[in-house]
């Protein structure tokens, strides 16, 4: 379903990587791994559409992506929290679910952010969350985004264990569902199910 031919980006004059070729179907996830500075980011920027590419083709269902079906598809979470700080965790959830053109009850958005450990503080400004909480709030667009490719850079960076475990616990569902992954991590990833690839 996701296919990448000889991929390749720079960062000014140097090449961050090249010829970088893979393919998911259902089921499957990659893990990337690299040390910082490796152009792990870049590689997920440019599989979104984010960053240019140099050479390579994407293709997601036989068709050059990032395209209409493959942005309805997808669901990116980049390795910053992208929340707004004046904002609650309640408000965020559904201004994002707002953008992607989603309908999101507020009991919905609530019954997500429970889940994702903040109970108590949906109606906090983000700006007084922990680091850890700001992820969470991200990372609850899990439960309530529909998409069949999730995208994710470090999406366990600043999680206590059960946070992580939780996450661990999301992905392996996605792929049980047939959905596909592709995740950066410096640790090994608590998942259990699906077929890995490694880059």
């Amino acid at each position: 379903m996701l296919s990448v031919h000889h991929l390749s980006c720079a960062r000014g004059d140097r090449t961050l990587f090249s010829g970088v070729s893979f393919s998911l179907a259902e089921r499957e996830w990659l893990h990337v791994k690299g040390s910082n500075g490796a152009g792990k980011t870049t590689l997920l920027r440019a599989l979104v559409g984010l960053a240019p590419q140099q050479e390579g083709e994407i293709t997601w269902r036989g068709e050059v992506a990032p395209s209409d079906n493959f942005r309805r598809e997808l669901l990116y979470l980049g390795h910053h929290a992208a929340v707004k700080e004046e904002l609650t965790p309640l408000e965020n959830l559904r201004l994002a679910a707002s953008v992607d053109g989603l309908a999101l009850s507020e009991r919905e958005a609530l019954a997500a952010l429970i889940r994702m450990g903040l109970r108590g503080r949906e109606a906090l400004p983000v700006r007084v969350l922990s680091a850890g909480q700001k992820r969470r709030v991200l990372l609850a667009r899990l439960l309530t985004r529909p998409a069949k490719l999730w995208v994710m850079d470090e999406a366990f960076n600043a999680l206590d264990a059960a946070a992580v475990q939780l996450l661990g616990e999301l992905v392996q569902a996605h792929l049980d569902n047939g959905g596909l992954a592709v995740l950066t991590s410096h640790q090994p990833l608590p998942v259990s199910g699906g077929r890995e690839l490694v880059l």
